[in-house]
């Protein structure tokens, strides 16, 4: 019988072809492993060359009808490793270019081929139909017989002799779980204002499951964006990047607390192991310390000593101090002004109740530190944040994040360097899953002039925290001061990409491009850093002006109009020195001197003071800071 033939339609670009018949992507010839949804977003792309694709476009062919919360991330992720596998980039595409705030475009020539596929089809003849079918029938059963024979041998063998350690292999689990991510625990109660209880225990587990060191476990912030969002497991596990996902309800009624948590495997979307608790509210950590031992177990059978300890004397802790340190958490997790207020007045609260509650102390000295971040004079607080951390360190020396929050404290305010690094490395050995130790160790290291340690500790933070455009922001910025800039702004475009309104992302850029030289795109991103603020419109079109009328100096000039009003002196400085107006700029530099400002560490590695860099004046002030010889 002759050949049938179908066609396949091939898109050729570069040394790739996208296969539209099979659905499937090759490089020189071999198949490339993509997931569905980077690969139909690669194909509503080539269906359109060289034009913008927008978003939306992309969210009605690629994302169901009623995905719209988790759209941004999972585009995101998948333009992430579309981009991985065809090894382009952001900040120079050789494929894909993004459109800011409108979408994305194919950039590289493509071909379209029609290909034939042949297909042999070949049947018995008629008359040998019956004998066919016998000894296909007598084939398989001969094969079934001879497989359980064998089979049953094997196992006899294995399990009379244990070769190799089979017999253990078979028993545990043959894929081990080197990573996991807590997804937010779903409220039961019935009662928005329980949220807050939910989101305290899923962060209580997330931090006594992060403990574990053995294991990587992704930060709350990239888990919180799944919060009432029903994704497939797998794409979870893949948006992540880990093997595992807990997730689970807990429900509070009146004096009862019940949590039910089940361990999933990511890739298969198997139940690995599922477990309900319940107790009495005042007894709620010790719920949550059973149920995060459980899930170690589960993980890797056999606990050390120190987590056998750790997991087997959990302090109780007054139920009324407990609701109000979930409570702080709840709102010093929001980081911004008003939020921290609120959490200090919880936190307050707890210790008030519990004077012994090391958890609230630290949560405490945490909002002190946010409050001075988002603008609060630092002597108000300083002295309080400083005796609150020790506090905490005092009752329970293995609270990491004591010792972290201690770090940032000797490092801005106190000028310890060697004290902070302390703090710092402790804070990591203690819990080696926290991300603001290694995300907080890595700006350290990078104000220092240590980069190469630096970055390493910068991906540490972003391999714990994936999601989180403040953690990529943070990186950008270690980069930048590493005067790696086209790195630099990549890392700044990846936090946009996750939230394009993140004002600290638009900041940094600001500062690289001027040190590029680059002054339009400098000009343009300190336009969105100002409408971000809430600058009135009037002012930020005396920005444009200034640019227009007077170049960078009548930019800067107008940077340094309002960084006057309300920056911190060393801002100002650095725009007095970018003029080369070197009075004005050490005038401001030992007025920050003298007011102790956080901001002091940028002298030693910031580009924008190079012009400083030969003033005597200026190397005995970073003398004296603890940064020069």
């Amino acid at each position: 019988m002759p050949p049938s033939a179908s066609t396949s339609n091939i898109v050729q670009f570069g040394v790739f072809e996208l296969d539209l018949q099979r659905v499937e992507l090759r490089k020189q010839g071999v198949k490339v492993k993509l997931q569905e949804q980077p690969l139909t977003v690669l194909r509503v792309l080539l269906e359109n060359p060289g034009q913008i694709v927008s978003r939306d476009e992309l969210r009605r062919r690629v994302w169901s009808a009623n995905t719209f919360v988790e759209f941004d991330q999972g585009l995101y992720s998948a333009m992430a490793r579309l981009r991985d596998v065809l090894g382009d980039s952001s900040d120079s595409p050789r494929f894909i270019e993004t459109v800011a705030r409108r979408g994305y475009r194919f950039i590289a020539p493509i071909s379209m081929h029609v290909v034939p596929i042949p297909v042999e089809i070949t049947r018995p003849a008629e008359d040998d139909q019956h004998d066919f079918r016998r000894h296909s029938l007598r084939r398989w059963i001969s094969s079934v017989l001879a497989g359980l024979l064998g089979g049953a041998l094997l196992l006899v063998i294995v399990f009379t002799f244990d070769v190799a350690g089979v017999r253990e292999w078979l028993r545990t689990r043959t894929t081990p779980i080197r990573s996991i991510a807590v997804l937010p625990l779903e409220n039961l109660s019935r009662d928005p204002e329980q949220e807050y209880f939910a989101d305290g225990m899923t962060d209580e587990l997330i931090t006594t499951l992060a403990q574990m060191g053995t294991v990587r476990v992704v930060s709350r912030t990239s888990v919180m964006r799944y919060k009432k969002i029903s994704e497939p497991i797998a794409q979870v596990g893949r948006e992540l990047g880990v093997d595992a996902v807990v997730e689970g309800t807990v429900e509070r009624s009146g004096n009862r607390v019940r949590i039910r948590v089940q361990l999933i495997q990511a890739a298969t979307d198997r139940h690995l192991w599922a477990q309900t608790y319940d107790r009495e509210f005042k007894d709620a950590l010790a719920l949550e310390s059973e149920a995060a031992g459980d899930i170690v177990r589960e993980i890797q059978s056999d606990l050390t000593p120190a987590q056998k300890q750790r997991w087997s004397t959990v302090r109780k802790v007054d139920p009324e101090a407990y609701e109000a340190y979930l409570k702080g958490i709840y709102f010093s997790n929001k980081r911004n002004a008003a939020d921290f207020d609120r959490a200090i007045g919880y936190f307050n609260q707890a210790i008030a109740e519990d004077s012994q509650y090391a958890a609230a102390y630290s949560g405490l000295s945490d909002a002190l530190l946010g409050e001075i971040f988002t603008g609060t004079p630092a002597e108000k607080v300083r002295e309080k944040a400083t005796f609150t951390a020790q506090k905490a360190i005092e009752i329970d020396p293995s609270s990491a994040e004591a010792h972290n929050s201690l770090g940032g404290i000797r490092e801005f305010w106190d000028w310890d360097w060697a004290a902070a690094e302390k703090e710092y490395l402790r804070a990591i050995e203690l819990n080696p899953n926290l991300v603001a130790g290694h995300q907080d160790y890595a700006l350290f290291l990078a104000f220092q002039g240590r980069f190469e340690q630096a970055i390493a500790e910068a991906q540490r933070s972003q391999d714990l925290d994936p999601l989180s455009p403040f953690v990529r922001t943070t990186f950008c910025l270690d980069l930048g001061l590493a005067r790696r800039y086209a790195e630099a702004i990549g890392k700044c475009r990846q936090a946009l990409e996750l939230d394009p309104n993140f004002r600290h992302a638009h900041g940094n850029l600001v500062s690289i491009y001027l040190a590029m030289g680059k002054n339009e795109q400098a000009v343009e991103e300190y336009e969105k850093v100002a409408t971000l603020a809430g600058t009135p419109p009037a002012e930020i079109a005396s920005i444009r002006v200034a640019f227009e009328q007077g170049g960078i100096k009548g930019f800067l000039r107008q940077m340094v109009e309002q960084s006057e009003k309300e920056g911190d002196g060393v801002e100002v400085a650095s725009r007095y020195a970018l003029l080369g107006e070197k009075d004005q700029a050490m005038f401001w530099l030992e007025k920050a001197y003298r007011q102790r400002s956080p901001m002091m560490e940028f002298l030693k590695e910031n580009s924008e003071f190079d012009n400083l860099r030969s003033d005597p004046r200026f190397r005995e002030l970073v003398r004296r800071i603890g940064l020069g010889t």
